[in-house]
């Protein structure tokens, strides 16, 4: 009982909690304990967090956009200054844009939203979680060329040539055809630089990385064709059945699983039943990972703090 009454006093802190597999993962998190929801628009927000309290949860809600770098560090001040005891923190909010965007910094908005921001934010906070707390970011197997569904349905790997030319827009040759492709998983190829460079740097916290396998029902493909989201969404229920499949509501189980889980797992990459799986040959050397980190490091060290 004492355990319990422990995890129930701590806070897990989630971004893009509004739709899709962030917002059954924070209903997932409200029975570990009081979840800070990190997002763009405050009346969503604050849906959310309606929901949790009418069930009896406790949350906070936290305006940031995840692809304004100054935003980001912004809601982390916010958050350290809520004097709550931070049991974990869950990068969960991402895009796949189909036409080229920018950030507010300038930079291309996938390498932005998925990269650079959870990044940054996850940077800012560091200092004020506590000894064997947990990090989590959302991966995807697509960063890898030899993930045979990934090449089945149109993408390459990540096709980084450095931090500066993904903020470009800028990717090696040999990529897919489908637009955002090479965006988003090079982005998220950055997840899982983070997480193994930093479990490496800092052994005090736990950093962890989830796929949560295709979910045709979530929101992350909104960008594309209206045809296309209604008819994955139509489907999503016989697709579930296949190898590599999930839903938002199955995927938030296993994420919020891996937020909570008191080992001192870190550096771990987990697949969409929650169990240790590979990442590809190029993000697991060390020596990638940490170079993939400090050029992201460079990039972000370039927006002057509170500008």
């Amino acid at each position: 009982m004492l355990e319990n009454k422990k995890e129930q006093e701590k806070a897990w802190v989630i971004t893009g909690p509004t739709s899709g597999i962030g917002y059954r993962t924070a209903l997932e998190l409200a029975s570990h304990g009081t979840v800070v929801l990190v997002g763009r628009d405050q009346a969503k927000l604050a849906e959310v967090k309606r929901e949790i309290e009418t069930g009896g949860g406790k949350a906070h809600t936290v305006v940031a956009d995840m692809s304004d770098i100054v935003s980001v560090r912004r809601a982390a001040d916010e958050i350290a200054n809520l004097g709550l005891t931070l049991g974990g923190v869950l990068n969960n909010a991402g895009i796949m844009p189909t036409t080229p965007a920018k950030s507010k910094q300038g930079w291309d908005s996938a390498f932005a939203t998925n990269h650079l921001g959870p990044l940054a934010f996850a940077e800012a906070l560091v200092p004020v979680l506590p000894d064997g707390a947990n990090v989590v970011f959302i991966a995807s197997a697509v960063e890898d060329p030899e993930r045979k569904i990934a090449v089945q349905a149109g993408f390459r790997g990540s096709r980084f040539i450095s931090a500066e030319a993904a903020a470009r827009g800028e990717y090696s040759p040999g990529g897919s055809t489908h637009a955002g492709a090479d965006a988003y998983a090079t982005s998220k190829q950055g997840a899982l630089a983070t997480v193994f460079s930093l479990a490496r740097e800092i052994p005090r916290l736990h950093f962890r990385a989830v796929e949560p396998g295709v979910n045709p029902g979530s929101n992350l493909a909104r960008d594309m064709a209206a045809p296309i989201r209604v008819l994955s969404k139509a489907l999503a229920p016989l697709m579930v059945l296949m190898p590599y499949y999930s839903t938002p509501k199955r995927a938030a189980k296993v994420i919020a699983t891996v937020l909570t889980d008191p080992s001192t797992a870190t550096g771990v990459y987990y697949d969409e039943n929650g169990k240790p799986m590979q990442a590809s040959k190029q993000v697991s050397d060390p020596a990638y990972a940490d170079r993939y980190l400090k050029e992201s490091r460079e990039l972000l060290a370039t927006v002057p703090e509170g500008k």
